[in-house]
């Protein structure tokens, strides 16, 4: 969330930014609500003083025996409280009003990301592995096959059973696909927390409402999350482990020295995939369910662009070592995430598509969730707090790792050779299928 101080001050940068991303300007409709907002405060605070002052003159006009002027003053003072009471209330409403409106304002980009409008604006900064693209060539069907001919040929990707239990974008993994496919994932965490410095965290997969508020799903993007009952409120499946991981430091205040805090965890994710229809109804690519390892950083604020591309590193590390061929790529304005300042989105290499396809996305927030969260730090030395910086970023999602070696690592006969580092986690076995 941004600072309405700020954006008081700054209306013109504030427009400037939202027109970047294709938003309409809302300064001026911020900058009124805060007014009215402050001019009502502006009263409440003269009615609070008049009353104080009304309710000494009662006393000195009691002790001088004007019972009259006493009995005035009380009615006067009387009228005070209840128009307090109702001001009051109308502080509520009037907070509410303004918090309702900057929750749905975008974070601003920062200065070096490029602007653009969607996808095809966005820019290409590195790549590796064409070498492993050509070299593969040799051992794979004139013609690639898609993850999910091979999975089904293999007997052990079964969309069919899936859509019977649960519905369309689900999926059945059986045998070494489904252990392959848990190889990765557990490579993954090991990778993180025994050569990158995160604390690997099991967190809950349901969260409150202020949760998912915090790390700005609600209210935007309502829509694309899944909800359960419980008791008088609900609780929300977590999209990604974003969620629990970033507001493990909600309300709370950390001294500078324990910065920055990392964190990863791998879990399922659940997405209603809202805007997605008729989009990757194929295969695996975009489901309601799907595992990720996913990485969280807190900062403080002069730490956090550094840690950006520290992040970033990490989750190309994973399919460097995974040799799996990618981009990486830093998108423009109009293509970021809602609480983003910038981000590299890394995609990876699928040759039975013939293109290049989002594995991992690693953000910078700046302190937007920061303020949504109330999480601070405290400088040593200085008076008062500031908020926190707050990164998040795939390191990777699993499935979409899984395609990636699938459709990478398939040869001529149909089967699929398993990489190097996962081999000790599929107790040596070198290929999977086949005929």
């Amino acid at each position: 969330m941004l600072d309405i101080k700020w954006i008081r001050e700054n209306p013109a940068v504030l427009d400037a930014a939202l027109a970047s991303r294709s938003a309409a300007p809302q300064a001026e409709a911020l900058i009124a609500l805060d007014e009215a907002r402050r001019a009502h405060l502006g009263r409440l605070q003269e009615a609070q003083e008049r009353r104080n002052a009304a309710s000494k003159e009662i006393g000195n006009a009691m002790r001088s025996g004007d019972s009259a002027k006493a009995e005035a003053l009380k009615a006067e003072v009387a009228d005070i409280k209840a128009f307090i009471q109702g001001g009051e209330a109308e502080e509520r409403r009037l907070d509410n009003e303004l918090n309702d409106a900057l929750a749905n304002i975008p974070n601003l980009p920062l200065p070096e990301v490029p602007k653009g409008k969607d996808e095809h604006d966005n820019v290409e900064v590195r790549r590796f592995g064409n070498e492993l693209i050509e070299a593969r060539k040799a051992n794979m069907p004139n013609k690639p096959r898609e993850h999910y001919e091979l999975g089904e040929a293999m007997g052990l990707m079964d969309f069919e059973a899936a859509a019977k239990i649960s519905g369309s974008r689900f999926t059945v993994l059986k045998g070494d696909l489904a252990r392959l496919e848990r190889s990765i994932g557990q490579f993954m965490l090991d990778l993180h927390t025994t050569e990158h410095g995160y604390t690997e965290v099991q967190v809950p997969l349901m969260v409150r409402d202020n949760a998912l508020f915090g790390t700005n799903q609600l209210p935007k993007f309502e829509e694309d999350l899944f909800f359960t009952p419980h008791g008088e409120t609900r609780l929300g499946l977590i999209p990604t482990a974003e969620v629990p991981l970033t507001n493990l430091v909600r309300e709370q205040i950390l001294n500078q020295e324990q910065l920055p805090l990392r964190f990863t965890a791998l879990t399922p994710c659940f997405r209603s995939e809202a805007g997605s229809a008729g989009r990757d109804t194929r295969g695996m690519l975009r489901q309601h369910q799907f595992n990720k390892v996913e990485m969280v950083s807190i900062t403080d604020a002069d730490s956090s662009l550094a840690e950006h591309d520290r992040m970033t590193d990490c989750a190309e590390t994973v399919l460097k070592k995974l040799e799996l061929p990618f981009r990486t790529v830093v998108l423009c304005t109009g293509d970021m995430g809602f609480g983003a300042r910038k981000t590299y989105d890394i995609e990876v290499w699928l040759p039975g598509q013939n293109t290049y396809r989002e594995i991992s996305s690693c953000s910078v927030c700046g302190d937007f969730q920061a303020r949504r969260m109330d999480a601070r730090y405290r400088v040593k030395d200085e008076k008062g707090t500031r908020f926190v910086h707050t990164l998040n970023g795939s390191g990777t999602a699993v499935g979409r790792a899984l395609i990636g070696v699938l459709e990478n690592y398939q040869n001529e006969d149909g089967s699929v050779t398993v990489p190097q580092v996962l081999r000790a986690y599929m107790g040596g076995k070198e290929r999977i299928g086949g005929r």
